[in-house]
């Protein structure tokens, strides 16, 4: 290509973002502790987010054939998983007939941003603001969905790169936020701002992480998320989350290009691997031997023909980012209804949220392992207690998850199929569970030989406290002889001597069980026959013996 010709220009742009994040502990309901969803559901009139009602379940003139083609695209225990066992709402039903509750808010409109300070804003429309709740498991996914008409490859770029982060990366020496996106005003439907970033408040975010040791997510974004809230921020909420995952949010994106044959391979690294626009066609963002296995390992080029009903579509997945790149002119790419776009927003959102959801899963587990390894106090009964039961609650769990959400196949449809595995294969997926599955085992394995060990021990005392104490009832109850007749004797007598021989009794099983220890070894080293009889009285000796071990 001729470095004089113009860039190809974007006819039709989606970006998806999706931002896993971590709910902490619920407050306690007097039914029980309540579902997050429960909770975000009974604030009523006090949040934007409300229920959605999905086309599964709702009116049947929601439902189109796109759905159709979404829903029968997925194997049966996928479906279970998307769709639940018809869906129950509040009509009726339990909150786990539903693995997945969708909250939506409808009051954000549009999206104005800047990309780098002197450029032109640029406006995308919200199409959706989207909350993803999943049965028994602390993970909540926020989901935006933006598009615009008739913008550059280059601002197409741009706003892959810059727009999807929590927080900004760092600032120059000028101040200007690193990475992230210039500006940022969330518009309502009457184009009013409701919310702007605040990226450039460079102190605010310093003092943020000085004083909690955790990141102060961008004003638009805590906006979004509202009535949730940072668990590190002041303000009160009673639903609060935790970052999870990189400050920077999985993406997906739809191209659509008036001339997809003008796009250079540089073109393709940088909307494949979410690089942001180049200074130049002739400059790649990474080294040559870097990239030299771009094609084979991030392109999917099934459809990367000039013939078919979408002619030139490539599709590249990294893990981390999901787009599709394809011609203008093609109406079956074009098409919202069975077309590469209504796949693009329906199968494969489906696909990368479920790969995300379940990498978000792990590393929660993984994260709360940890936190009750930093809870325990070996020396503290009650918090060994508490991690015990830590410990078997999580095991728990995560025999839910493996049966409920882990699957390694969603699809029979190759492209389904071939993306899904593309998507697991870069976030390592696999390697991850094994990992988390041996922690979880091994720990489980610690506290079941630490019960077993303790069941030893208590074997071990009650057997010395058995024979020391047999040796007492043998003797004082041989032939039946009694060393005190006190049969014929007054009540009062005969209670005495029932309370002083109760004492004493007492006062000798709990002092053999206190040195039943000591007790064991000298009876190990009573049945050893290559000890002497100096050895034996030895170990004897060692029972009274202060500090002895």
């Amino acid at each position: 290509m001729s470095h004089l010709a113009p860039p190809p220009h974007v006819q039709h742009f989606r970006q998806i973002l999706l931002w896993p994040l971590r709910l902490m502990p619920t407050p306690v309901t007097p039914g029980g502790n309540a579902s997050p969803w429960q909770v975000l559901r009974s604030l009523g009139a006090d949040s934007p987010w409300k229920e959605e009602v999905d086309e599964y379940t709702g009116d049947s003139s929601r439902f189109h054939e796109r759905h159709y083609n979404e829903f029968v695209s997925f194997l049966p225990y996928v479906q279970r998983f998307l769709y639940g066992e018809g869906r129950a709402r509040e009509g009726g039903g339990k909150d786990g007939d539903s693995p997945m509750r969708v909250f939506r808010r409808h009051d954000i409109a549009a999206v104005r941003i800047v990309t780098r300070p002197g450029e032109a804003p640029i406006t995308l429309q919200v199409i959706h603001a989207d909350l993803y709740f999943f049965f028994d498991l602390d993970v909540v996914m926020l989901n935006i969905e933006v598009g615009a008409d008739d913008i550059s490859l280059a601002q197409a770029q741009e706003v892959l790169y810059r727009f999807g982060r929590a927080y900004p990366a760092g600032w120059d020496p000028e101040g200007t936020p690193l990475h992230c996106l210039h500006s940022v005003e969330w518009l309502g439907v009457d184009g009013s701002v409701l919310s702007h970033s605040d990226a450039q408040n460079r102190e605010a975010f310093l003092s943020h992480v000085a004083e909690h040791r955790a990141p102060r997510f961008s004003a638009h974004w805590a906006f979004v998320m509202q009535p949730l809230v940072s668990d590190h921020s002041t303000e009160p909420g009673a639903l609060r989350y935790r970052q999870i995952e990189y400050y920077r949010m999985p993406t997906m994106a739809y191209v659509s290009l008036d001339d997809p044959s003008r796009l250079t391979r540089n073109d393709y690294v940088r909307l494949g691997l979410i690089t942001g626009a180049g200074e130049s066609d002739a400059t790649l963002p990474y080294a040559e031997q870097h990239l030299e296995d771009f094609e084979r390992k991030y392109c999917y080029d099934r459809f990367w023909v000039d013939g078919g009903s979408a002619p030139n579509t490539r599709y590249m997945c990294s893990g981390y980012s999901l787009v599709v790149v394809g011609d203008a002119r093609s109406e079956f790419f074009c098409c919202r209804d069975r077309g590469v776009l209504a796949q693009f927003r329906h199968q494969h959102f489906l696909l990368f949220l479920i790969c995300h959801f379940q990498k978000a899963s792990l590393l929660l587990f993984s994260d709360q392992l940890v936190e009750a390894l930093g809870k325990l106090d070996v020396r503290n009964t009650p918090s060994v207690k508490r991690f015990k039961r830590a410990i078997r609650h999580n095991f728990e769990r995560f025999l839910r998850f493996t049966h409920r959400y882990w699957f390694h196949e969603v699809s029979e449809q190759s492209q389904v199929r071939a993306l899904s595995r593309m998507c697991a294969t870069h976030l390592a997926l696999d390697p991850l569970y094994d990992e988390v599955k041996d922690r979880i085992a091994e720990m489980n394995t610690y506290l079941d030989a630490d019960s077993l060990r303790r069941q030893a021990n208590t074997v071990v005392r009650l057997t010395v406290v058995t024979l020391f104490g047999l040796i007492g009832t043998i003797t004082t109850g041989f032939l039946g002889m009694n060393l005190l007749a006190e049969a014929e004797s007054p009540l009062m007598t005969k209670l005495t001597w029932f309370f002083i021989v109760f004492g004493l009794t007492t006062w000798l099983t709990v002092y053999t069980m206190v040195k039943s220890q000591r007790l064991s070894d000298f009876l190990d080293a009573l049945s050893n026959d290559r000890l002497t009889l100096g050895g034996k009285f030895k170990a004897l000796v060692q029972v009274w013996r202060p500090g002895a071990e």
